[in-house]
């Protein structure tokens, strides 16, 4: 049997890209390498009765076109709103909550520093106004920088643009915030790994674009991040797709320059007039398609593609809620707890950043620490919780020893530290597991355990996403497109990279 398209991967960008192809009357096949479809947007129980979104741990960026088209929420979806979205406590004793609403936001400046509520006006501004300046490109093929350069020249983004590209977070963040604190709750650097890297500030911007997500599509997804996958492999069903699962591909297959569909671990060759893949670029080019396929300059490119910030990912099943009353009082909302933030002042983050630009797993660890079973009572046996922490930074391969033999200290100095705000919490416990970049592409195939396949860096934006050679969604190997986190624009559950390069296809399609 021959399909119109070969999908290889049903993460959320596959089953996004299944979907539209499907719906446009397609004969689709989605090749799965695990038991369940969800790539890095899945919901697993690693500890006996408690379930943890093993990987992605937000609904913030997923496209509420994508969430119509597809219908999702006829097929299960259900997500639960987080306001406040984020409690950051100060060893100061202050702390400072992040609502959604901005006058609710500008009290909690004025109570925590006065003296930073102009700035923080004007931060905020910057940021939304850079923040627009890509989101308007999400559901587009990628633009060059010299495309978007003319799109904002002569209107009052064109300076904001200009920073985006040569400024850096720490600067930007010191000059709008006179307090310590406040400097605290802003820095930021994602990607670009460095608070003082120029480009730092578009890398932010990136995920920043949340700030257009309707209220309804953000928060916590019912039955954890797998809940969006689920509901979008019924829609794909509905639809007609096939969804193979336990089907690791092996090889795509390439007859005179065309990728004509794929070879199965298990020997199977399944035939396709379009292959798609979802893997990461790296793997996809070096591992899937032979080598002797690729123009020399195309693998060596491959090759240089930037993978070099990392993440960790932390699971714990707790016997209670860790105890924040020192900031809180005695009867604070459990609402309040669902996303915490550690990260005390713009020098612990410099430090995690230096140290793992050093190859040292960091000392001073930015958490995110979210409690989703606050919300969501369905992940955990009645009374009891879990945890999950994406921590900044990693290496990807540290300079001394192997992540097997750094994970035990590594996983002990996360809860030492949320001990030192949140006394006690070290004997609500009762089992954690820690995935470095090492877990995370040995569990979900991510290239060097790259969380967007790709750095989402100013240089690995846009046009130039996943590379200068290999713009867009269609590859040098006719008939294979790319429709994963390392195309355009780039990674976290949207579902934009999916949506454009089903897009892509259909308008070939209609060309042939």
């Amino acid at each position: 049997m021959t399909y119109s398209a070969i999908i290889v991967g049903a993460g959320h960008n596959g089953l996004v890209t299944a979907n539209y192809l499907a719906r446009a009357g397609a004969r689709v096949l989605a090749l799965e390498r695990r038991d369940f479809v969800g790539g890095a947007c899945i919901t697993e129980e690693l500890f006996p009765d408690f379930r943890v979104s093993s990987c992605s741990y937000i609904c913030h960026m997923l496209q509420s076109k994508v969430i119509e088209d597809l219908e999702l929420r006829k097929h299960g979806l259900h997500i639960h709103p987080v306001d406040p979205y984020r409690f950051q406590p100060f060893p100061s004793g202050e702390y400072m909550l992040r609502w959604h609403d901005e006058a609710n936001n500008a009290e909690e400046i004025a109570r925590l520093a006065p003296e930073d509520l102009d700035g923080y006006h004007r931060y905020q501004d910057f940021m939304a106004r850079a923040a627009g300046i890509l989101h308007r490109y999400f559901l587009e093929d990628p633009p060059t920088l010299a495309q978007v350069t003319e799109d904002v020249r002569g209107t009052s983004n064109e300076a904001v643009w200009e920073r985006m590209l040569t400024g850096n977070m720490r600067d930007l963040v010191e000059e709008h915030f006179q307090s310590a604190e406040a400097r605290a709750v802003f820095i930021d650097a994602q990607d670009a790994g460095d608070p003082r890297a120029p480009g730092s500030i578009m890398s932010v911007a990136y995920t920043d674009t949340d700030l257009f997500t309707e209220p309804r599509d953000m928060g916590i997804p019912s039955g954890g991040m797998g809940g969006i996958t689920q509901a979008m492999a019924r829609a794909a069903e509905s639809l007609g797709v096939e969804i193979r699962t336990n089907s690791p591909v092996d090889r795509i297959v390439v007859r005179d320059g065309r990728a004509v569909g794929v070879r199965l671990a298990d020997g199977e060759i399944v035939e396709a007039d379009v292959v798609l893949s979802n893997a990461d670029p790296k793997r996809t080019f070096l591992s899937l398609v032979d080598e002797k396929q690729l123009a020399p300059d195309l693998a060596r490119g491959v090759r240089r593609l930037k993978t070099d910030v990392s993440y960790l990912k932390f699971h714990a099943a707790l016997d209670e809620l860790p105890d924040f009353s020192g900031y809180l009082g005695a009867r604070y909302d459990e609402n309040l707890l669902v996303q915490v933030r550690i990260c005390p002042s713009v020098e612990y983050f410099q430090q995690s950043a230096d140290e793992a630009r050093a190859g040292l797993p960091s000392s001073s660890p930015v958490m995110h620490i979210q409690i989703p079973s606050v919300l969501d009572k369905s992940l955990t046996p009645e009374g009891k919780h879990v945890m999950s922490i994406w921590a900044l930074y990693a290496p990807v391969k540290p300079r001394v020893g192997a992540w097997d033999d750094l994970r035990e200290q590594t996983g002990e100095r996360m809860i030492d530290t949320i001990e030192e705000y949140a006394p006690g919490f070290r004997k609500s416990v009762r089992d954690w597991e820690l995935f470095t970049p090492q877990d995370l592409e040995e569990r979900v195939g991510l290239t060097d355990g790259n969380i967007r396949h790709l750095d989402i860096t100013s240089a690995q934006m846009f046009a130039n996403r996943p590379s200068m050679l290999m713009s867009g969604y269609r590859t040098p190997v006719d008939g294979l497109y790319l429709c994963g986190a390392g195309t355009h624009p780039g990674g976290e559950v949207t579902g934009a990279p999916g949506h454009n390069a089903a897009h892509a296809v259909l308008r070939d399609w209609e060309l042939a």
